[in-house]
């Protein structure tokens, strides 16, 4: 069985990606199992200047999913480049991806620049989607002209390739994506969380201190897949596709709705093995299917 897929022009081992903000910068799960058995991974959001994130509560459960409000905790861009990296390098040995975050488009490209001259990195994923920040973030994501010009600014700026990460709260990703694409981007993640809250009967208050926050985990998948399936209609770049994937089933259907890679994001939270284990199962599952190569599925399910 091969599991071997490209996600712009970089062969992977394996299509599975721990999502940006639920695998830390690696190491601690590196304490855990031996994190080279991933195609790669999405590390923490990072920022301009260390964020400490939203005050708590800041997590919140749901049927079928988790709420989370955290608000891009990171400790800035210039410490994640003389500590993280280095921690990283001793660890795991491929490409990473670099999400980058920020709340101007400057901050972005300044952000991007540094990381791209690392040479950790192997992508850089520029999260325009984070519903749980105030201003830029999601600010950007929800306009193809917000889009496109932070993506047209990036590309101008770096080396590496570019896969801009999209929101699922608009009315319209299909246009978001390809107004990404008409501005240079070499790929697309999608989707990040979608918008919720819940509220507590006994004090009648919202649960998250910031009210809102972004719903991942199985309740997500459908919708996820759906949005996949969509953007893959309508562009030619390579697409990161995830939203409540737990299992080497789940991977499966991603990628015959046309992602060339998988992210797995919640289920990293509620398993820390969640990773290794799909990659783990997905020999077993693509025999069931009488899969043999998965890069010649990726899309599969539009030529039925």
């Amino acid at each position: 069985m091969n599991t071997r897929v490209k996600l712009c022009g970089t062969e992977l081992a394996n299509p599975v990606i721990p999502a940006s903000g639920t695998f830390g910068y690696g190491a601690e799960f590196a304490a855990l199992y031996d994190i080279n058995c991933l195609g790669t991974f999405s590390f923490k959001g990072t920022t301009r200047l260390p964020r400490f994130g939203n005050p708590g509560p800041r997590i919140a459960e749901a049927p079928a999913g988790l709420l989370n409000s955290v608000g891009l905790q990171n400790p800035g861009v210039d410490a994640v480049i003389a500590e993280e990296l280095p921690r990283l390098r001793e660890v795991f040995h491929k490409p990473v991806m670099a999400n980058v975050c920020g709340f101007s488009v400057d901050e972005y490209v300044e952000v991007a620049a540094k990381l791209d001259r690392c040479p950790e990195v192997g992508w850089l994923e520029i999260n325009i989607s984070c519903p749980n920040v105030h201003g830029g973030g999601m600010g950007f994501g929800t306009t193809c002209e917000g889009a496109a010009e932070v993506t047209r600014e990036v590309k101008a700026a770096v080396t590496k390739p570019v896969i801009v990460k999209l929101t699922p709260n608009v009315t319209d990703i299909v246009s978001i994506a390809a107004a990404c694409e008409n501005a240079g981007a070499d790929g697309l993640s999608l989707i990040n969380t979608l918008l919720a809250m819940r509220i507590d009967p006994a004090s009648r208050r919202p649960i998250l201190r910031n009210v809102t926050g972004g719903l991942s985990g199985p309740a997500v998948f459908p919708v996820a897949l759906r949005m996949v399936w969509q953007v893959y209609e309508a562009v030619s770049t390579p697409i990161v596709g995830m939203g409540g994937v737990s299992s080497a089933e789940d991977v499966i259907e991603m990628l015959l709705a046309g992602a060339a890679a998988v992210g797995v994001g919640a289920a990293n939270l509620a398993d820390p093995y969640a990773a290794r284990d799909i990659i783990a199962a997905l020999p077993a599952a693509m025999k069931k299917y009488g899969i043999d190569n998965l890069q010649d599925i990726i899309g599969g399910a539009h030529n039925g």
